[in-house]
This record gives C-alpha cells, sequence and structure tokens, in this order.
C-alpha cells in the first residue's frame, strides 16, 4: 500500500494524454530492495480480532466502526508495491463474524529496481454465517510499473460477500504501467467467478480499444455474493452509459464499470452498491 496518493488528489485522475501533451517524467525509482511481506486478519462472531498481523508496507490498524461489522483498516506503512515485491494479505472471517475491511490511501503500483513485475496476493475465507466488506481504496497503475494481482475468495454456502475493485491506469497526464488482475471465487466449494484481465503496455492489443475502454481510464467491478438472491435474483441492467448489472450463476451479481476518472468511477459504484445492499 500507499499513501503517496490519495484518490481524491490529482494525481489520482486517470485522464488520456492529449497528443500535444509532452512525454510524463518517469517516476524516480525508490531505494530499496524487492521485499517480500504477508499481513493477516482473522475476525471472530464475537467482534474480536484473534489475528492482526502487519508485515512490511501493511499496516493493520482497527478502526471505529459506526455499523454491526468489526473494521480494520489497511494503512500504508512504504511505497509499495516495486517491482519485484512479493506482496500478500489474507483475511479470514470466522463462522457468523462479520469484517469490514477498507484502506486509508490508494494503493500505487510504482516502478522498481528490477524488471520482474511485483504481485500481490489476497486471499479471503468467508464462513458459514459470515460477511465480508472488502472495500479498499483504488489502485493507481503509475507509468513504467508492471503488477500482477491475485485475489482468491472462498465462501461457505451461507456466507454474505460485497468485494470492490478499482484500477486507475496512469496518474494525471501520464500512460498507464501494466496491469494483470486475476480474480477467482468459490462458493461450496464451487466456481462462482473466474477472470482475468489485463491492461497496459504489456497488455494485448486492443486493451483500450472501443470493445474495452473506449479511451477511458478508470475501471472497476463489484462483486456482491447474496444467499437471497436464490429466492430474488437480480436483473441484468445497464447502469448508465458506462456500466452493466449482470447476475452470476449463483446468488451473486457483478457490475462492471468504466468512467473517466476516479471520482465518476468511484460515484458509479457507489450507487450500485446502495442498489444491491441495505445500508
Amino acid at each position: 500500500m500507499s499513501l503517496a496518493v490519495h484518490p481524491s488528489e490529482p494525481e489520482a485522475d486517470p485522464e488520456s494524454v492529449p497528443e500535444s501533451a509532452p512525454a510524463p517524467r518517469r517516476t524516480p525509482v525508490p531505494d530499496r530492495a524487492s521485499l517480500t511481506a504477508t499481513a493477516r486478519i482473522a475476525a471472530a462472531p464475537d467482534g474480536s480480532l484473534p489475528v492482526l498481523d502487519g508485515d512490511g508496507p501493511f499496516a493493520l490498524c482497527r478502526t471505529r466502526s459506526t455499523g454491526p461489522y468489526t473494521r480494520v483498516t489497511v494503512v500504508g506503512a512504504m511505497s509499495a508495491p516495486l517491482g519485484g515485491d512479493r506482496l500478500a494479505l489474507t483475511a479470514e472471517v470466522r463462522d457468523g463474524a462479520r469484517l469490514f475491511v477498507d484502506a486509508a490511501a490508494a494503493t500505487v503500483a510504482l516502478p522498481g529496481g528490477t524488471d520482474t513485475p511485483a504481485t500481490y496476493d489476497l486471499t479471503l475465507t468467508v464462513g458459514a454465517g459470515a460477511e465480508l466488506r472488502w472495500l479498499p481504496e483504488q489502485l493507481v497503475s503509475a507509468a513504467g510499473s508492471a503488477l500482477i494481482t491475485r485475489t482468491t475468495v472462498r465462501l461457505d454456502a451461507t456466507a454474505r460477500l460485497v468485494l470492490r475493485e478499482e484500477q486507475i491506469l496512469g496518474r494525471h497526464a501520464e500512460p498507464s504501467g501494466t496491469l494483470t488482475t486475476c480474480l477467482t471465487v468459490r462458493r461450496a466449494g464451487r466456481p462462482l467467478l473466474d477472470q482475468e484481465l489485463r491492461y497496459g503496455p504489456g497488455a494485448p492489443a486492443g486493451w483500450d480499444g472501443p470493445a474495452v475502454l473506449g479511451g477511458h481510464r478508470a475501471t472497476g467491478q463489484l462483486l456482491v455474493v447474496n444467499p437471497e438472491f436464490t429466492d430474488r435474483p437480480v436483473a441484468a441492467r445497464l447502469l448508465g452509459e458506462h456500466a452493466v448489472l449482470a447476475p452470476l450463476a449463483g446468488p451473486a451479481a457483478l457490475v462492471t464499470a468504466v468512467a473517466p476518472d476516479a471520482l465518476a468511477l468511484r460515484r458509479t459504484l457507489d450507487d450500485a452498491l446502495a442498489l444491491l445492499v441495505s445500508a
């Protein structure tokens, strides 16, 4: 995680680079070696956190919650991920527990002292009757960076999940880095969602074309898994001009959106969340 760029600041505005704009200044490479770090969270049904272990760039803080959830905020302790970093975060929501995880600022992928891509592995396990709301800030892919993120979710048949992902492809007036995102969700041991998205100079041709991003620099999705959708499934619909709500083959719904900037993307996903989940 990184505290260097907050999504409300101009750097997180993912506007396309005009043809007449000067070449963007390359981000200086921070003077440190690649690192390996794993942070862990475990939430219990009594509201306690039996495991809350930060590591490397992950500082995990229990924060006040206004709802029924135990809340953890991820705070960046150093600039990360950089090229070559191997980062991991695991969260276990034990049977009957309710956990809300957010972040203090955007995550900024930066170039490092190696051409090896950074990796960030996120593993989420949600037990019987448990609920997880995973709502971090945006992931900003800075010019010259290379990052692979892999999110693996395992859900009990009675678990509930709200998971948001937002990718900002380049900071203000700079091109995107190379970004690969993988999301695999299994419910009761069966596949619910398995997808891979690739952006930037290392992606296949057409990633920025009219059939994919159409020149937008902010993209994201919202996944909601709710056993109640079994009896009242969600209907497919458009959400404005650049977002779609689609039911999955299970008690789940997936919202996919693109937008001209981070603020517009967040507004779209917030509206979708209000539509799918009661306050």
